[in-house]
């Protein structure tokens, strides 16, 4: 329920009645459409909402717009509805003020919906993946994934919010390259284990982490000397499935420990090994998108970008400057490159499982990619340019004592997710990363560890306790919170009481932002600003010691505030403690 849209559809109704009603009276000229803004003005003295309904519509009457407001409002019925006034301002602005019945219902709404409310049905119907962390299965998960994980979880539970079907998944990278050096490095520790390190030469390129000397050790513990004198191509194999089957349940259970469930854990070797990235790619070059060049395959992306670039309206002189590449789906040596398999990912996305929306988060050195994925999907016929959407965030420093933090203790490279859950509870992570994605960050790790009103996440939480707190007193004196209906609601006129209020009916429109702008972010900030308003209204407004009536009518509010706290930290993965 979004009751900041439901008065915003008030004031242009009463407007348009208004209107239709001085056209018939002769005082307007009738057949006059117009597509009036409804905003919230920035300034309160110029009322709760004002609209441009007389400024839109002035010039197709042949009228001064300050004339029009003025008989709009003589025509204004104002009973029954939010607002208790309807003004002019400036040059022909319809400013309306809210009046009992909104702020009433606003706290009526939350009592009826419970965990529903702030939800929408915009994107009802729609059937959405969320694609997200995808990090490489060789090696521990570390900070980038961290902050991948938290704003790819809490986007995909803004856009359920908004009424999507949403599957979260995991493209787990089990092919190519990096595991054909995964499988090297294992081997050369493996080796370096029997024959001495001196002996055995490890691959420049190799990955250097204690968790691949780990591995190598419980490999030798599993199978001795046995894999020395095998084959290299099964010896590798052998070696690289034995990474992976430790190395997967160990990003799962990291991520169930941050909070985060996949709906499915796809992976890459099956698109290989069901033939489905040879058949993308047969696809592509049946559309006469491929060409062959020094024995490798090609994709002509250059043209397929020059094509939606064009038709967006580039000029050749334009799009000349960004010098367009093409790319190799398939090397001379017969193996597809991890495009390919990409583009046959995300081809799986769309034409197999059917969803209507594909939205990946990705770190921003992937910016490159993504014009050249959606291109590849408009390729195939499959809209990519509208049906796929990039999210990317940039990366992120951990910060201690003004000093970046950049070895781990186990690996000692990056911070990695399993270091950091050591050091900071979970919620201040998921708070903390899930800041606006395309803003650089630094978590500092001394600020998400302390427990005062400096912390965000604390002074949220704490807000929550201490209304939870006040409600355990005031129960043991004999007062329950009672329903909407019983409370006297319109004795809630103090300042702060109704700008709370005004707080709570803006989750509805904060939920729909967020998920109109791909951005969970705003959830954040609305809690800071609706904790904000709570502890104005407890330090302004007692509630023990006042009349029954006006006692019961704050001791709802504060419950309200509650239950909107409660829901927004479930939205973005964060629990709502009752003491603190």
């Amino acid at each position: 329920m979004n009751m900041i849209q439901q008065a915003k559809e008030q004031v242009l109704s009463l407007t348009v009645a208004a209107y239709e009603k001085a056209a018939c009276a002769g005082l307007l000229p009738a057949g006059v459409t117009a597509t009036p803004a409804v905003e919230i003005p920035k300034d309160p003295q110029n009322g709760d909402y004002t609209t441009t309904f007389a400024l839109s519509a002035a010039k197709s009457m042949r009228k001064n717009p300050r004339e029009v407001a003025a008989i709009l409002i003589d025509q204004m019925a104002l009973e029954g509805s939010y607002f208790t006034s309807a003004e002019i301002a400036g040059p022909g602005f319809l400013n309306f003020r809210l009046g009992p019945q909104w702020f009433a219902d606003t706290v009526a709404a939350v009592e009826q919906t419970g965990a529903a409310y702030g939800a929408n049905d915009t994107l009802a119907g729609q059937k959405i993946m969320v694609e997200f962390v995808s990090a490489n299965p060789t090696g521990p998960m570390h900070m980038g994934n961290a902050r991948g994980g938290v704003l790819g979880d809490t986007l995909a539970s803004v856009l359920e919010k908004n009424g999507a079907r949403v599957w979260r998944e995991f493209y787990v990278n089990d092919a190519g390259n990096q595991i054909d050096k995964f499988a090297k490095s294992i081997e050369a520790r493996y080796f370096q284990l029997i024959r001495g390190e001196d002996a055995v030469a490890f691959p420049e390129d190799g990955y250097h982490g204690e968790d691949i000397r780990e591995l190598a050790a419980a490999f030798y513990a599993a199978h001795g000397e046995s894999y020395l004198d095998k084959d290299e191509t099964e010896r590798r194999n052998a070696l690289a499935q034995f990474g992976l089957a430790r190395n997967i349940p160990k990003m799962k259970e990291d991520l169930l420990r941050y909070g985060i469930r996949y709906d499915e854990w796809f992976f890459e070797s099956s698109l290989h090994e069901s033939g489905y990235v040879a058949d993308t790619v047969r696809s592509l070059t049946d559309r006469g998108y491929t060409y062959e060049k020094d024995g490798a395959l090609w994709l002509a992306t250059g043209r397929i970008l020059r094509q939606a670039l064009q038709a967006s309206g580039k000029s050749d002189e334009e799009i000349d400057k960004l010098e367009l590449k093409d790319d190799v789906l398939r090397r001379a040596n017969g193996f597809y490159t991890y495009f390919a398999a990409d583009i046959a990912y995300h081809r799986n996305k769309f034409a197999v499982r059917g969803f209507d929306k594909v939205i990946n988060v990705w770190g921003a050195d992937h910016h490159g990619h993504v014009a050249r994925l959606k291109g590849a999907m408009d390729a195939l016929g499959l809209d990519g340019t509208r049906r796929l959407d990039i999210v990317l965030m940039q990366l992120v420093k951990l910060v201690e004592n003004g000093e970046v933090v950049r070895m781990s203790k186990r690996t000692g490279k990056a911070v990695s997710l399993t270091d950091l859950l050591d050091l900071v509870p979970v919620d201040a992570c998921r708070y903390f990363f899930n800041a606006k994605p395309e803003s650089q960050m630094e978590f500092d790790l001394g600020l998400a560890v302390r427990q005062d009103s400096e912390n965000p996440v604390y002074y949220v939480q704490y807000a929550h306790a201490r209304i939870c707190t006040l409600l355990k007193n005031l129960a043991a004196e004999g007062y329950a919170v009672p329903r909407a209906g019983e409370a006297d609601l319109a004795l809630l006129r103090h300042e702060t009481e109704l700008s709370l209020i005004k707080e709570i009916g803006r989750y509805g429109d904060v939920v729909a932002l967020a998920g109109r702008s791909y951005d969970p972010s705003h959830i954040n900030r609305y809690l800071i600003e609706l904790a904000a308003a709570f502890h104005k209204f407890y330090n302004a407004c007692r509630i023990k010691g006042e009349s029954d009536a006006l006692l019961r009518s704050r001791l709802k509010l504060a419950d309200t505030t509650r239950a909107v706290l409660r829901n927004a930290m479930a939205l973005i993965g964060c629990t709502a403690p009752e003491q603190m």
